[in-house]
């Protein structure tokens, strides 16, 4: 089918409290893998290219994203196409003629005014190309090998107050939000500030985006689902599982060199994680009951 704007999909998700899973991917591989997943669950999905995708292709955006695109059009599912983490210029105007419907651009890093007037004119741009903006305000942190910032640095976590601000003064129509996830873990060990993630639904009127959820739990993921998370955001566990699938083919193989014998069980492996990650998602385990486990509710 055609690509589905990914915007739709998650203002939807979220309307009715449940979460649209968004995966990064790297490789038509990781493409593949993730269609084949959403099908086998029969749940919609949002293929996300990353500005550090881009640079991994030497800069160039459209051949993933054509590929991207292609693929999902013969998925039997709905699926989206978005353009995360951009903080150059020249990247964020490309998002449109490449096909993307949404994109994330990203100034958390910059001090609060320096972020809300680079996302604020972003946003504007962007939205006078047809593009649905996710930005984010506090810092998720671990993301191209920083550490995650402490618990109680400025910043480490999103205040509901600045966020209501911010979403009014950008006008951006999602916010991913610092709660207590990191990108790039590979153990799944963070917990997460359910009460202040309670208090950002309450403050915001735009979908929450939970970034990092490659080292949540699925308690934990559950509960962020079922306490107002409308997108979440998974990229590690896909890479985990590839080169775990990967090495355990080469160690009982070592004399093969054909990348087909090796790469076909590593996208069986994302696949698996895909359908994993979209049973805990989209609404079964994402209930009160999971909440509470979680919160002592």
């Amino acid at each position: 089918m055609p690509l589905v704007p990914s915007g739709d999909l998650v203002t939807e998700a979220a309307a009715a409290r449940r979460a649209v899973a968004a995966f990064n991917v790297i490789t038509l591989e990781h493409v593949e893998a993730v269609i084949e997943g959403a099908e086998r669950a029969a749940a919609p999905v949002i293929l996300q290219v990353s500005e550090n995708a881009v640079a991994f292709h030497g800069g160039r955006l459209l051949p993933l994203a054509r590929a991207a695109a292609a693929s999902a059009e013969g998925a039997g599912v709905p699926v989206g196409l978005h353009l995360d983490h951009v903080t150059r210029e020249g990247l964020l105007r490309s998002a449109a003629e490449a096909g993307f419907s949404s994109v994330m651009y990203d100034a958390s890093r910059l001090p609060h005014a320096e972020n809300l007037a680079a996302t604020r004119a972003a946003a504007r741009w962007a939205h006078s190309q047809g593009l649905w903006v996710e930005a984010e305000l506090g810092q998720v942190g671990g993301k191209d090998g920083m550490p995650a910032l402490d618990a109680h640095a400025p910043g480490a976590r999103t205040d509901p107050q600045d966020a209501r601000a911010f979403v009014a003064e950008c006008a951006v129509d999602a916010l991913a939000v610092a709660i207590g996830s990191v990108h790039a873990m590979t153990a799944r060990t963070a917990a997460l500030d359910h009460a202040l993630l309670a208090r950002l639904a309450e403050a915001v009127d735009v979908p929450l985006v939970l970034h990092g959820s490659s080292g949540v739990p699925d308690a934990e993921l559950a509960a962020a689902v079922a306490g107002g998370i409308g997108k979440v955001n998974v990229g590690t566990a896909l890479n985990v599982a590839l080169t775990g699938a990967v090495r355990a083919h080469l160690a009982g193989h070592p004399e093969q060199v054909d990348p087909r014998r090796y790469l076909a069980p590593a996208r069986e492996a994302m696949a698996d994680t895909v359908v994993r990650y979209l049973e805990v998602i989209r609404g079964a385990d994402a209930t009160e009951e999971a909440t509470a486990a979680v919160t002592g509710g």
